[in-house]
């Protein structure tokens, strides 16, 4: 396994790579929900590469950035498991250099739900994805289903953008009792994340609201509302059904959707999501 730290050598090891090459962007701290984005990209391509890069123009100014969890001795330990081919986890000067200045933004999906509370949120997303497919030039690169709206942002981006890489979504990965797989966990006291198990169970009661026939998004909402509100230790921020395409909240859920809930507990903001399409005969 290689570690690179530099665009440059990233650029060279790219070129002399077998294809089809498989990238995996992660902020590090990794857990088995990371694994599954590279088992699969193992199954799928010829040669893996990891990034793992804490992205500072994703982060607003009262958020996480300085404490958020990392261990990069542990992380490579995992991907050496995992025989992954190349790390790219360059330091922020090397992504960010001195006078830098240009950004990509999504239009549209970007100002509802997360984009709505994080204003630049997604513009660090998209530049920092954009920067990463145009270095690796990955032929297939794989992002998990738990951060639901990112995946459209990205999809719409390599779409838009020419950026030839198909966006590979991956199933979210749950603990056994439910909790969704994520780096901010380590927040969690123990009361705590027995608190975080309302996020997965208010999903899943929407979904089996939804498959036993229930089209009313209000009535979808307001019932994770009332689970989430239910719990003290919950201090909820927004709830959604909304379609797919353009994240609009829904009347009626009759095309393709995504339930999906924010939710404070203790200093951890955990989000969740499940979709609601209708399984193809």
């Amino acid at each position: 396994m290689k570690l690179l730290t530099t665009v440059r050598q990233m650029v060279q090891a790219r070129e002399a790579s077998p294809r089809p090459l498989g990238l995996v962007p992660t902020m590090g701290y990794l857990h088995a929900g990371h694994l599954a984005l590279v088992k699969r990209a193992k199954e799928e391509t010829a040669a893996v590469v990891v990034s793992i890069f804490v992205n500072p123009t994703q982060f607003g100014p009262t958020e996480d950035m300085a404490t958020y969890p990392r261990d990069m001795e542990r992380d490579l330990a995992l991907l050496e498991q995992e025989r992954v081919d190349i790390v790219f986890a360059p330091p922020v000067e090397e992504m960010y250099p001195a006078g830098y200045s240009t950004y990509v933004e999504v239009e549209g999906i970007t100002s509802r739900l997360e984009g709505e509370r994080r204003p630049e949120h997604f513009r660090g997303v998209a530049t920092v994805v954009a920067k990463l497919f145009t270095i690796v030039r990955p032929d297939c690169s794989y992002f998990g289903q738990k951060d639901g709206q990112q995946l459209l942002v990205v999809r719409r981006l390599a779409q838009d953008l020419n950026l030839c890489t198909e966006v590979v979504a991956v199933p979210t990965v749950r603990e056994p009792d439910g909790l969704a797989l994520s780096s901010r966990n380590a927040y969690l006291s123990k009361q705590e994340r027995e608190a975080a198990l309302v996020l997965s169970r208010a999903l899943r009661r929407v979904e089996e609201l939804w498959r036993g026939g229930e089209r009313d998004g209000e009535a979808l909402r307001q019932e994770m509302r009332g689970m989430v509100q239910a719990e003290p230790l919950a201090e909820l921020d927004y709830v959604s059904v909304a379609d797919t395409a353009a994240l609009e909240e829904l009347g009626t859920v009759d095309r393709p959707a995504m339930a999906s809930l924010a939710v404070r507990i203790g200093r951890a903001r955990l989000i969740d999501n499940v979709p609601l399409v209708e399984e193809t005969p």
